[in-house]
């Protein structure tokens, strides 16, 4: 789960963060983080629209590397 400090952190730079969802880079919610609660995310994409996403997806900022969510796991 993306911690409460990690998430302030972007929201107060304004950084675009990558949601990654699953094994599928196109699936990917990119976007700015605007708001939180316990459960859910919500991220601004490019064209303004707003999607709410679960916190327990990884969260890393756009410049990073995409990680692996399949990565650890026993298929």
């Amino acid at each position: 789960m993306i911690s409460e400090e990690l998430l302030d952190a972007f929201r107060l730079s304004g950084e675009q963060v990558r949601i990654v969802r699953d094994g599928m880079e196109r699936n990917d919610v990119i976007g700015i983080v605007v708001a939180w609660d316990e459960s859910v995310v919500v991220i601004r994409k490019f064209n303004r629209r707003v999607v709410k996403v679960s916190r327990k997806y990884i969260c890393v900022p756009l410049s990073a590397e995409r990680p692996d969510p399949t990565e650890g796991l026993d298929v």
